[in-house]
């Protein structure tokens, strides 16, 4: 902060260098010890932004009537770690670049029911706001639109709703995390993996290993006669909103060299993790934990039973309280909101 106080000093000396009297000097001084003291204000807001509390709107529906499309939120960034910047840029694009970060330890572990704010698995420039359901090493599993972890139900969160019909039992929605675990109402088991988990490698965890392996960092590849294949966490929806047309690919046929862990139809050719063939490794152990996150709004809201797990890499913090909200369609503020603690 000195470097950068000194470098706007001198930027401001050059802006008066010819004008004598002793008026202009201290008028000089004045305008440099002014600016001195808005640096390090905003300084100091961007430190507590990025480390300890953070401002949040949440522009959906999926936490209602818990969270209310056009909440304004703080949550609290150091509970499950502080952590200092680990991107730079342009927010809301990909203009930027990633910095290398420090993780300090943190002042409690997530628990069941928490409301965490977290990067979204699957474009981590977008952070998502849910309810923590199942923790590491724990099973979840829904029937009926009952919740139930290790068997025991998770009941309906206080301000939580339904406002669809039902899913038919039976029927398999191919948009369901894994594509083969039922829908949004009746999920068959699934556990959290934890770190430490040692998974087989076998043609039914395939799709599974394929998740873990890319969030926990590794360069997963197919390599075919002609071409080789990345994996991707990106969705190709926000790429073609980002108008990469070059990177784009889809659920059923790669485009370019990209593609996802979920698609349907995957290139043929041989499996690679960090260069190493797949056929070489027996097992897969977990390198983090992961979390099940859900809406309030269960019908309405795009979680963990589409898309899968959340990384604890990706934790951002906790949601609080609500300190001003506005009802988007009267654009009035809903004052009643102020002061709402979110739990």
């Amino acid at each position: 902060s000195d470097l950068i106080i000194k470098h706007f000093e001198g930027i401001l000396l050059d802006w008066f260098p010819n004008f004598p009297g002793e008026k202009t000097h201290m008028n000089k001084r004045k305008i440099i010890s002014e600016t001195k003291a808005i640096i390090f204000i905003v300084l100091t807001v961007l430190m507590v932004k990025v480390t300890v509390l953070e401002a949040y709107i949440v522009p959906t529906g999926s936490m209602e009537n818990t969270i209310m499309t056009g909440d304004f939120l703080i949550g609290s960034r150091f509970v499950y770690g502080m952590r200092t910047p680990d991107w730079i840029g342009i927010p809301y694009t990909d203009i930027g670049f990633d910095l290398p970060y420090i993780v300090f330890p943190k002042f409690r572990k997530a628990k069941q029911g928490d409301i965490i704010i977290f990067k979204y698995p699957r474009d981590t420039h977008q952070k998502y706001v849910k309810r923590c359901i199942a923790l590491p090493g724990d099973t979840v599993e829904i029937q009926a639109r009952r919740v139930y972890v290790n068997g025991r139900e998770y009941g309906q969160p206080e301000h939580g709703k339904f406002q669809g019909r039902m899913d038919e039992p039976g029927w398999n929605n191919p948009m369901i995390f894994l594509g083969n675990k039922g829908n949004k109402d009746h999920f068959k088991p699934l556990r959290v993996p934890k770190k430490g988990d040692e998974i087989a490698v076998t043609p039914a965890n395939a799709q599974l290993l394929l998740h873990l392996m890319v969030l926990d960092g590794h360069k997963v590849t197919i390599k075919s006669e002609l071409k080789e294949y990345m994996f991707t966490m990106t969705d190709p929806e926000n790429l073609l909103r980002r108008k990469k047309n070059e990177s784009v690919f889809d659920d059923y046929y790669p485009i370019g060299n990209k593609i996802n862990p979920w698609m349907r139809n995957l290139p043929n050719g041989e499996l690679y993790i960090d260069g190493k063939s797949i056929k070489e490794i027996p097992h897969y152990t977990v390198e983090q934990d992961y979390f099940w996150a859900m809406g309030d709004n269960r019908d309405d809201s795009y979680d963990s039973r589409f898309w899968g797990f959340v990384p604890r890499e990706y934790l951002l913090g906790e949601a609080l309280f609500v300190y001003m909200s506005l009802n988007f369609k009267t654009k009035l503020p809903r004052l009643d909101r102020v002061g709402t603690v979110l739990n």
